[in-house]
């Protein structure tokens, strides 16, 4: 039996907290945690050391509440959602009716890679509603862009406010509508100057190679590998499923490198493309998933002159 202001939900119970203090933080948090442990439900804080330490000081001593690694758990979107599947799962098989979390994304997240962590707040709405999961996402609207908060608002179903409400939000927008959308992207700065690999129908191998070619030591072993498999499956894609020409262009920093891999298609039909695995065994969806977990950030834009993907390794560009 669920509990709380989710009791009688089927499914996910999503909300936002917007606070500009720590009080009002906590004046949502606390009662949430230590509901779920009266109730003897599975309880998790997946916040950021400021935060976590800040919560964990004002639960009495010993609260049976398990503190995730926030800073892991929400590496890149498509690896949070496959770590957080897991464990919903294990909580149900081993018998939770409800299981609450308090998270939220890195700071780091609410800048220029925030497209894709859009994305992730739109696409949970389908991916955990397998599970009696009540869970509140975290904003602080002393760092939060506006555009960023928007954004919030129609990703998440309703608001939790340290009154004790729990409201609906006037804008909320389904992830099969909000996913199909052509969200803002940050251009990065080093696409303002020319690509030093510029290709047309590429095949996997030559995509391949211009990788090597261009990395000259720029990117650590793993991740250099992790892009070398994104582009080559991005581009196998583009040639499979988009509609000729396709062209890939890369570009390079010390500390980073961009790849744009477009075609005159319209994209996937799927909304959660890249974010979920095809359900099934279907294959269908595969290499955009596999790219989605490889790469740093990953931005697409789906316009009238045809589709991109653009896919970063090493340290993302991350300006406001």
């Amino acid at each position: 039996m669920r509990t709380g202001a989710a009791a009688g939900h089927t499914g996910y119970y999503h909300e936002a907290i917007r606070y500009d203090t720590d009080d009002e933080l906590l004046a949502v948090v606390v009662p949430f945690l230590l509901g779920g442990v009266e109730a003897g439900e599975p309880t998790f804080v997946a916040l950021g050391e400021r935060n976590a330490k800040l919560v964990r000081t004002a639960l009495p001593t010993g609260a049976a509440v398990d503190y995730l690694p926030g800073g892991d758990m929400y590496a890149r979107p498509a690896a949070a959602i496959r770590s957080y599947r897991q464990l919903l799962a294990e909580q149900v098989a081993g018998g939770a009716k409800q299981i609450r979390i308090i998270g939220e994304v890195p700071e780091v997240a609410l800048g220029a890679m925030w497209d894709w962590w859009a994305r992730y707040e739109s696409a949970i709405n389908h991916a955990y509603d397998d599970f009696p999961l009540w869970s509140m996402c975290a904003y602080d609207t002393r760092i939060v862009p506006p555009a960023v908060l928007a954004d919030v608002a129609r990703t998440h179903p309703r608001f939790a406010t340290p009154d004790g409400g729990h409201v609906p939000s006037p804008t909320w927008t389904p992830p099969e509508v909000f996913l199909r959308e052509d969200l803002p992207v940050t251009p990065d700065p080093i696409q303002a100057t020319p690509p030093i690999v510029d290709l047309r129908d590429p095949t996997a191998a030559d995509a391949r190679a211009a990788v090597h070619w261009a990395d000259q030591g720029r990117l650590p072993v793993d991740d250099l590998e992790d892009l070398v498999v994104a582009v080559s499956e991005t581009v196998t894609n583009a040639l499979r499923h988009g509609r000729a020409p396709v062209r890939m262009r890369l570009w390079a920093a010390p500390d980073r490198i961009v790849v744009t891999v477009s075609d005159t298609g319209t994209g996937p039909a799927n909304p959660y493309v890249g974010l979920l695995p095809a359900a099934n065994g279907n294959p269908s969806g595969l290499g955009l998933w596999i790219t989605y977990q490889s790469c740093n950030h990953v931005s697409r834009h789906d316009g009238p002159d045809g589709f991109t993907l653009r896919l970063t390794a090493g340290a993302p560009y991350t300006a406001r």
